[in-house]
C-alpha cells in the first residue's frame, strides 16, 4: 500500500466546515441537517453541497476567514501523516470541504500532504466595501461551489492519483467516514472507516474511531512500513 487518501471533514478533522460557516450567518442548524441526510446517503451529496452553500450568500470574508481559521485536526492526525511521509507514502485529502479551511488546519499543525483534491465557495469581487455589477457585496461568497469534487466523486480522484503516482488502486488506502465516502472507500485497496454512518459501514474492511487505531490498523497492513 503506498498511497493514503484520507476524507477531510469527519475524518482527519472531527469540524464540519460548513457548519463552522453557518454559525457565523446563523444557519447552523440548516446546515447540520443537510449534512447529516447527504451523510446518511438520503440525499444526493452535489445538491446537499448547493443547497449548503446557497445559505451561505452574502457571508463577508472576514466572517468566512474566522471560521476556516476554527478547523482543526483531530488529535493524532497531524502526527500519523508525517509518520506516513516519513515511510514513503504517497498522503492525500480528498474532500469536499473547502481547499482553505483544509490549508488552515495543516497550516496550524506544521504538517502537509502530497495531494489535496477539495472544492471552493467563490467571492464576490474583493473591493473593499464595493459591490459587484450584479449587486452581490465584493468581500462577500457569493452562495455558488464549485471544485472538482461536487459532480464528480472520490474514487475518480482516487483512481487518478494512483495513475499519477504509479500504483495500482489495490495498493492504495481510502479513510473515510460518509456517504460521499463510499466511491473511494469502493474502489480502494483498504477501506479504514472512521466513525462511519451506518450507511458506510458495511462497505469497510475495518473501522477505527481514533487517529491511533488508524496508525494501527496501518501498522498492521504493514503501510507504515512501506519505501
Amino acid at each position: 500500500m503506498t498511497v493514503v487518501a484520507f476524507d477531510f471533514d469527519g475524518t482527519l478533522s472531527d469540524s464540519e466546515m460548513t457548519v463552522l460557516l453557518g454559525d457565523r450567518c446563523g444557519v447552523a442548524g440548516d446546515m447540520a441537517e443537510i449534512t447529516e441526510r447527504a451523510m446518511n446517503d438520503e440525499i444526493g451529496y452535489a445538491e446537499s453541497l448547493r443547497k449548503r452553500a446557497a445559505l451561505l450568500e452574502g457571508l463577508p470574508k472576514a466572517d468566512v476567514t474566522a471560521a476556516f481559521d476554527e478547523v482543526e485536526l483531530r488529535p493524532g492526525a497531524a502526527d500519523l501523516i508525517e509518520e506516513l511521509t516519513d515511510a514513503g507514502v504517497t498522503t492525500a485529502i480528498l474532500t469536499g470541504g473547502f481547499e482553505r479551511g483544509v490549508a488552515a488546519a495543516l497550516e496550524a499543525e506544521d504538517v502537509s500532504v502530497d495531494h489535496i483534491v477539495s472544492n471552493r465557495l467563490p467571492m464576490a469581487d474583493d473591493g473593499e466595501g464595493a459591490a459587484s455589477d450584479d449587486g452581490e457585496q465584493a468581500g462577500a461568497l457569493t452562495g455558488d461551489v464549485d471544485g472538482p469534487l461536487i459532480e464528480g466523486t472520490k474514487d475518480d480522484a482516487l483512481e487518478d492519483l494512483a495513475a499519477d503516482v504509479g500504483v495500482d488502486l489495490a495498493e492504495t488506502v481510502a479513510v473515510g467516514d460518509g456517504a460521499n465516502d463510499l466511491p473511494m472507500l469502493e474502489v480502494a485497496g483498504l477501506a479504514i472507516g472512521f466513525e462511519p454512518k451506518p450507511a458506510v459501514e458495511p462497505h469497510c474492511d475495518v473501522v477505527v474511531s481514533t487517529m491511533a487505531e488508524a496508525r494501527e490498523v496501518l501498522a498492521d497492513e504493514n503501510v507504515l512500513t512501506a519505501n
